[in-house]
């Protein structure tokens, strides 16, 4: 990726970064000395200098273990689907290989009761860990639901949306606050683009799609052929029907903390599917770069 060049006197700087590992970075930065460049020195070439240094980001550690975290029941019915095995997202070509499958269901120790042709599928499907409390949903390594929060890109107040790609002169808007990304479109304007989405209350979601980190204070509810890729926090409850032809509700991580144990109600073709792929470019798309503490810029040629 091209840094942006910037001009300062007579000197000239620019640089470009490269992802060498899945959280590594090189930043390659290149100083050249416009006076000595347009006389005899080196040849004519000019004095330059090339520095580079390895950075990483840091992700948050949501500590996603199934396709669906959760306190309360599960209620599954008609063809609702739970999937721990890692999916790849439709369309999406740079992926690495699928890791190794999660639980479909974690909890801590709540029924998952299914109906009709309900499934969930993962290794193990279940599992009981006695760990999940309240705090799986509002503390994350050093990370907070607030300061997550506070970071959004978008903020919304309870309602019905329906959220989709928006386009500006052939480039994505991210004014729109209803513009959430395009993950049905890997090489679309807006594929790139993973917001931190805060819904300050309860929310009913149908059509079409969004992408990013989604964080909300109170209710889900998904209907219709809504898919949404990436990683799904929810204080309340999670609600899902309908489906319509479309492969899932959600790619990624969902976790629902209702935290006064009701039921989880999934029904009609709503199908979870645990991404680890989504997971890593949301967490690549959302977290801060910093350098690291062992490493500091060294030269380059």
């Amino acid at each position: 990726m091209a840094l942006a060049v910037a001009i300062f006197a007579m000197v000239r700087y620019f640089g470009t970064s490269y992802k060498v590992g899945p959280s590594l970075f090189l930043i390659d930065v290149t100083g050249r000395d416009q006076a000595s460049a347009a006389g005899a020195i080196a040849g004519g070439g000019g004095a330059r200098q090339r520095i580079g240094m390895i950075a990483r980001i840091a992700p948050v550690d949501f500590g996603i273990q199934a396709s669906l975290t959760t306190q309360g029941l599960v209620n599954m019915s008609g063809n609702a689907n739970i999937v721990g095995v890692d999916q790849i997202p439709t369309g999406w070509t740079s992926c690495d290989p699928p890791g190794p499958a999660k639980a479909g269901v974690r909890d801590n120790g709540g029924n998952v009761t299914e109906s009709g042709n309900a499934t969930v599928v993962g290794t193990p499907p279940v599992v009981n860990d006695p760990t999940v409390n309240n705090n799986t949903f509002t503390s994350f390594g050093g990370a907070t639901y607030a300061a997550l929060a506070a970071r959004a890109t978008i903020t919304l107040p309870s309602g019905n949306y329906s959220t989709q790609p928006a386009l500006v002169g052939g480039s994505c808007d991210r004014s729109i606050l209803t513009n959430w990304g395009d993950g049905q479109n890997p090489a679309a304007a807006c594929s790139d683009y993973f917001p931190i989405i805060h819904i300050a209350g309860s929310a009913t979601l149908n059509g079409v799609q969004g992408q990013g980190i989604l964080l909300v204070d109170g209710d889900l509810s998904v209907q219709g052929s809504y898919q949404f890729f990436g990683i799904v926090v929810i204080q309340g409850d999670l609600k899902t029907a309908g489906g319509g032809s479309t492969d899932a509700h959600f790619w990624g991580g969902v976790m629902a903390k209702n935290a006064d144990l009701s039921e989880q109600n999934l029904s009609g073709k709503a199908t979870l599917n645990y991404s680890s792929c989504s997971i890593n470019a949301v967490l690549q798309a959302t977290s801060a770069i910093s350098m690291m503490r062992s490493r500091g810029w060294v030269q380059l040629y």
